[in-house]
C-alpha cells in the first residue's frame, strides 16, 4: 500500500481507543484492573504524538515539492454508476488541518492526565479522546464526502460521549443530549447537500466536485445557479451545527459540561473547526455560488457580534471562553465568506493554539479553586498561580489582537479581506471591528476578575490554592508560547516588505486557488496601514476598558438577578434557548407524546397487535371446548378428521 504512514496517522488513535475501550469495559465488567489511568493516559498520549510526529514526516518530507499525496486501503463501494474508495489525501490543506490536529490534540492529551488524575472512569475517558481524534483524522484526510460525512458524524458521536463523560450528573447528561440532537438538524442539511451534488455531479470525490462547479459556472443556466447555491448552503446548514453558528451555536456553551480538556478539545483541534475546514475544502463549489457565499458572510458577521456580546455578562470562566470560541467561528466564516480561505484557515490555526490555551488555563484555575467556575468569587490567582496567568495572559493578548502575538496577524488580515475583498461590504467589516472592540474587553475582564484584586472565594479555598502539577503547566506554556509566535509564519507582506516570506500563505495558496478566488479591490498600502492601525486601537481600547472597572475592584460583583435592561438580556443570552424550548422542543414534545405515542403508537400499532392477540385468543378458545379430556370423543374426532382428509385427496386428485 503506497503511502503507507498516512494510514498509520490515521489509525494509530483508533488502536489507542480500541485498547483503551477494551480494558475500560473489561476493568467494569470483572471489577478488576488490568492497568491503571496513567498507563492508560501514556497510552493514549502516544499513539496521537506518533501521529503528530509521522504527520511532521510525511508534510515536509515526503511531500517536499508534491501537491498531494493519497493512501488507499481499500475499496469502499462499487455499485452502478457510484465508486467510493476509502482514500486519504494530504494535500496543503489538509496537511495544516493535519497537524493542528495531531500537534494541539497532543497536548490536551498530556494536559488530561493530570487533570483527569484520580476519576473512576479515567480509561473510557482517555478512548474517548483518542476515538474524537481519529474520527477528526478521518474527517480532514477523506477524498470523497462520504468518508469526510463518517468522520463528521464520528465527531458528532464523541462530543456527544465526553460532554456528557459525568452523565450521573443530569445536567451534564442533557449538555450531551442536547450537542448530539442539535448537530442532527445540521447534519440533515448536510446529507441534502451530498443528495444533491451527486444527483447533478455525478461524483463524490472532493477534487471532482470542486473542479465541475469551477469548469461550468460561467455556462450556467438560472437552474443550475440554483441548486448549485441550495447544495452549498445544505453544506453550509451542516457547518452551522458543528461550527456553532446562528441559529444552531446553542449546543456550544452548554458542552461546557464535560471535563475541561475535551472543551479546548472540541473548541480548539477538533469539531467545531470542521464546518470551517469543509466550506474551504468545497471552496470551489462556494466560488460558483455567490448567494451561499454571502449567507456565509453574513451568518459569520452576525455570529461574530451577537456571541461576543453575551460574553461580556457571562460570569462562568469556562461559558465566557465558549462564547468567545462562537464569536471566532464567525469571523472564520467572515473569512470564508469573502472569499479569503487562506486567511480562515490561518485563523483556524492561531485560534487552535489560543485557545486551547485559555481552555486549558481555565482548567487549572478550577483545578485550584476546587471545582469553582464563577469568577465573581475568584481574584488574585496571579500570586499563587503565576505560570497558569502568564500563559493566559499570552492567550489573552493573542486573541484580543495585539501584535506581535498570534491573533493580531490572522484577525487583522480577516478585517482587510473582509474590508477589501469584492465580494464583501463594508458594513460586514464594521461588524467585525465592534466584535473585535467586544472581545478584548471580555477577554481582560475575565483577566482581571481571576486574576487580579483580593480574593473573594471562601477562606478554605484561599488555603487550598497552588499551582497546576507539571503535566499541567507543561502544556500552557508549550501552548502560551504558541499564541505568542504561532502567527509569525503568516507575516503579511505588507509589514515585513520581501524581507521575510510569508510561509502560510505560499504554503496554503496553491490548495485553495487552482479553482479561482475573489479579487481584492484597489487600495493602497496608506488605507491597510490605517486600518492595521485601526485593529490595535480596537485591542487596547478594549482592554484600557475593562482595565479602569474590573483591575482594582473593591465592591461584589451584581448578582445577575438584579440585572436590569441590557445587562439583562445580555446575561440570559437574548432568552434564546428559552425561545427555542418555547416554540421547538415543547411543541414537538407534545406532538409526540399526545400525537404520535397516544394515537399513532397505542391505538393504531398497539391496538392492531393487541387486536389480532385478542382475535386469536377467541379463536383458541373455542377450539379449547373440544377438550374435553374424553378418549372416544378424541378418537372420534381422529376418524372424521382422516375421513374428511380421504375424501379431499379423492376430489383433488
Amino acid at each position: 500500500m503506497e503511502n503507507s504512514l498516512i494510514f498509520i496517522i490515521v489509525i494509530l488513535p483508533l488502536i489507542g481507543a480500541a485498547l483503551n475501550g477494551t480494558v475500560a469495559a473489561t476493568n467494569a465488567y470483572r471489577k478488576k484492573q488490568i492497568w491503571g489511568e496513567k498507563f492508560a493516559g501514556y497510552l493514549a498520549f502516544s499513539t496521537i504524538a506518533a501521529s503528530f510526529i509521522l504527520s511532521l514526516y510525511v508534510v515536509f518530507v515526503k511531500m517536499a515539492g508534491m501537491e498531494s499525496i493519497s493512501c488507499t486501503p481499500y475499496e469502499w463501494i462499487a455499485s452502478g454508476g457510484l465508486k467510493i474508495s476509502l482514500t486519504f489525501v494530504i494535500d496543503h490543506l489538509s496537511a495544516v488541518m493535519l497537524l493542528v490536529v495531531t500537534g494541539v490534540s497532543a497536548v490536551i492529551h498530556f494536559y488530561s492526565i493530570g487533570y483527569i488524575h484520580g476519576d473512576e472512569s479515567s480509561i473510557r475517558y482517555f478512548a474517548y479522546l483518542n476515538l474524537f481524534v481519529f474520527a477528526m483524522l478521518l474527517l480532514i484526510l477523506g477524498n470523497s464526502m462520504p468518508v469526510m460525512f463518517v468522520g463528521w458524524e464520528g465527531v458528532g458521536l464523541c462530543s456527544y460521549l465526553l460532554i456528557g463523560f459525568w452523565y450521573k450528573e443530569e445536567e451534564r447528561a442533557i449538555a450531551g443530549k442536547k450537542a448530539f440532537i442539535v448537530n442532527r438538524i445540521g447534519d440533515f442539511g448536510f446529507l441534502l447537500g451530498i443528495f444533491l451534488i451527486f444527483a447533478n455531479v455525478g461524483s463524490l470525490t472532493i477534487s471532482e466536485v470542486n473542479h465541475f462547479f469551477q469548469a461550468n459556472s460561467i455556462n450556467y443556466s438560472s437552474l443550475n445557479f440554483f441548486w448549485t447555491n441550495v447544495a452549498a448552503i445544505c453544506l453550509f446548514i451542516g457547518a452551522t451545527g458543528k461550527s456553532a453558528q446562528i441559529p444552531l451555536y446553542v449546543w456550544l456553551p452548554d458542552a461546557m459540561a464535560g471535563p475541561t480538556p475535551v472543551s479546548a478539545l472540541i473548541h480548539a483541534a477538533t469539531m467545531v473547526t470542521a464546518g470551517v475546514y469543509m466550506v474551504c475544502r468545497f471552496h470551489g463549489l462556494y466560488l460558483a455560488a455567490p448567494i451561499a457565499m454571502n449567507v456565509v458572510l453574513w451568518i459569520g458577521a452576525l455570529t461574530a457580534i451577537f456571541s461576543a456580546t453575551i460574553a461580556i455578562y457571562q460570569n462562568d470562566i469556562k461559558k465566557v471562553l465558549a462564547y468567545s470560541t462562537v464569536s471566532q467561528l464567525g469571523y472564520m466564516f467572515m473569512a470564508a465568506g469573502a472569499g479569503a480561505f487562506v486567511i480562515a484557515i490561518f485563523h483556524l490555526m492561531t485560534h487552535a493554539f489560543f485557545k486551547a490555551c485559555l481552555f486549558l488555563g481555565s482548567g487549572s484555575v478550577i483545578h485550584a479553586m476546587g471545582g469553582e467556575q464563577d469568577i465573581r468569587f475568584m481574584g488574585g490567582l496571579k500570586k499563587q498561580m503565576p505560570t497558569t496567568y502568564l500563559t493566559f495572559l499570552l492567550a489573552t493578548l493573542a486573541i484580543s489582537g495585539f501584535p506581535p502575538f498570534a491573533g493580531f496577524f490572522s484577525k487583522d488580515e480577516i478585517l482587510w479581506n473582509v474590508f477589501a475583498s469584492t465580494h464583501s461590504n463594508k458594513v460586514v467589516y464594521v461588524i467585525g471591528a465592534v466584535a473585535a472592540l467586544f472581545t478584548a474587553f471580555y477577554m481582560f475582564r475575565l483577566v482581571y476578575l481571576t486574576f487580579f484584586g483580593k480574593f473573594r472565594g471562601t477562606h478554605e479555598q484561599e488555603h487550598h490554592l497552588h499551582e497546576s502539577p507539571k503535566t499541567m503547566t507543561v502544556p500552557l506554556i508549550i501552548l502560551g508560547i504558541l499564541s505568542l509566535i504561532g502567527g509569525w509564519i503568516g507575516i503579511p507582506k505588507l509589514l515585513s516588505g520581501q524581507a521575510i516570506p510569508n510561509f502560510f500563505d505560499e504554503f496554503l495558496e496553491p490548495a485553495v486557488s487552482k479553482y479561482g478566488h475573489v479579487e481584492i479591490g484597489h487600495y493602497g498600502h496608506a488605507t491597510e496601514f490605517s486600518l492595521m492601525g485601526l485593529s490595535v486601537l480596537i485591542a487596547v481600547i478594549g482592554w484600557f476598558l475593562a482595565r479602569s472597572i474590573f483591575r482594582m475592584l473593591k465592591r461584589e460583583l451584581p448578582d445577575p438577578k438584579t440585572y436590569k435592561g441590557i445587562p439583562k438580556l445580555l446575561w440570559n443570552k437574548y432568552w434564546v434557548d428559552e425561545i427555542y424550548n418555547t416554540i421547538i422542543v415543547q411543541p414537538l414534545k407534545y406532538l409526540s407524546t399526545n400525537i404520535f405515542l397516544n394515537i399513532s403508537d397505542k391505538k393504531f400499532i398497539d391496538g392492531a397487535a393487541n387486536g389480532s392477540a385478542s382475535g386469536w385468543r377467541k379463536v383458541s378458545s373455542l377450539f379449547a371446548k373440544l377438550q374435553t379430556g374424553n378418549i372416544q370423543a378424541y378418537g372420534f374426532y381422529m376418524i372424521v378428521g382422516i375421513a374428511v382428509a380421504v375424501i379431499v385427496a379423492m376430489y383433488v386428485f
